[in-house]
């Protein structure tokens, strides 16, 4: 009746459903984590740096820009918040996460 019997063997080679399928995955999937990391995650940390260290710097007489567009000289500082003379006797209070860059640093 049963000529022949076949034992089922694991498949050898770099073929799909083998052992060497699972290697080339996480060496793909480092690759991609790295690529990411160079692209993204690495220079938003660095720019993140930069604004910290700016918002840090500022002093008073600084002109800025806030992020809504404002631009006025800082009269007033504290941990959390700039005081920003944006025209004669006008002064405004912004949160200091606001401040988006420094168009001219005072003169010392």
């Amino acid at each position: 009746m049963i000529d022949t019997a076949y034992a089922m063997g694991v498949p050898r080679g770099n073929g799909p459903g083998t052992g060497g399928a699972d290697s080339s995955f996480f060496i793909m999937m480092a690759i991609l984590f790295a690529i990411f990391y160079f692209l993204i995650i690495r220079p938003q940390q660095k720019k993140q740096k930069e604004i910290k260290e700016l918002l840090a710097n500022l002093t008073y007489g600084d002109l800025v820009v806030t992020s809504g567009g404002l631009q006025g000289k800082i009269t007033g500082l504290t941990d959390t918040v700039v005081t920003l003379e944006i025209a004669d006797k006008v002064r405004v209070k912004i949160s200091r996460s606001f401040v988006l860059s420094v168009l001219q640093k005072a003169a010392k």
